[in-house]
């Protein structure tokens, strides 16, 4: 059963109209239903195919508004390193206790980073942390030396994101509290980081589809071509 809110924000949008993002990034605002800050989300779908490892894109980005949620980052560590991811703002920082509580199911974070040192120790939860997206990876910054950066920067509003299965994908790139200014400045970077990872074997269209959407909102279709500088 749709509620009547969801039927208002329906009609406002055109389902056969492809919006410019300053248009969507406005509209997303309008349309939403939710007495919570939602999040905004963007939907990329992409002309390759994941299954070949040189197309199965996945990279970050530092949001230039962050992404108005605070992540809760996990440091695993030796002590040497304790210190230095503390006073980054981790919010948990250790290494023994903490593999046994993931062991145990605890996976109460947002992102882990752990130093190269530490990872054969890691390796072992990766049944737990990888159905969850929450295993450390150089490609994506959170194996690393310098921890104190790669807590920086996820505090800061640095997400990490991939391709699924399908060939899209999805991020959550700011909160409908933003003003429409700062959702097109996040979406444009946000798009602007995948297509700087666009593989060389990628032929016809890279860009096949971009949509916007808000918590429980309906989804605005976006001209692709009005985010291509």
């Amino acid at each position: 059963m749709i509620t009547k809110k969801r039927k208002i924000a329906n009609a406002k949008v055109d389902a056969n109209k492809a919006y410019s993002l300053k248009e969507a990034s406005a509209l997303v605002k309008q349309i939403n239903t939710t007495k919570f800050d939602s999040s905004v989300d963007l939907h990329v779908r992409l002309g390759v195919d994941p299954k070949k490892a040189d197309q199965a894109i996945r990279g970050t980005v530092s949001l230039p508004h962050g992404t108005g949620k605070t992540k809760k980052v996990l440091v695993l560590c030796t002590p040497d390193k304790e210190s230095e991811a503390t006073a980054a703002g981790a919010d948990f920082v250790g290494l023994d206790e903490y593999i046994t509580k993931i062991e145990g199911g605890w996976t109460d974070i947002d992102v882990i980073v752990a130093t190269p040192a530490v990872m054969p120790k890691i390796g072992k939860l990766g049944k737990v942390l990888g159905p969850r997206n929450l295993m450390p990876n150089p490609k994506t910054g959170t194996v690393t030396n310098d921890v104190a950066g790669a807590v920086n920067d996820l505090k800061g509003g640095k997400i990490a994101f991939k391709v699924d299965k399908v060939g899209i994908i999805h991020a959550s790139i700011g909160r409908v509290s933003f003003s429409p200014e700062k959702i097109a400045e996040n979406s444009q970077e946000f798009i602007n980081a995948i297509v700087k990872l666009k593989p060389a074997s990628s032929k016809g269209t890279y860009l096949k589809g971009i949509s916007m959407a808000s918590s429980m909102s309906p989804g605005i279709a976006v001209d692709t071509k009005s985010v291509q500088n």
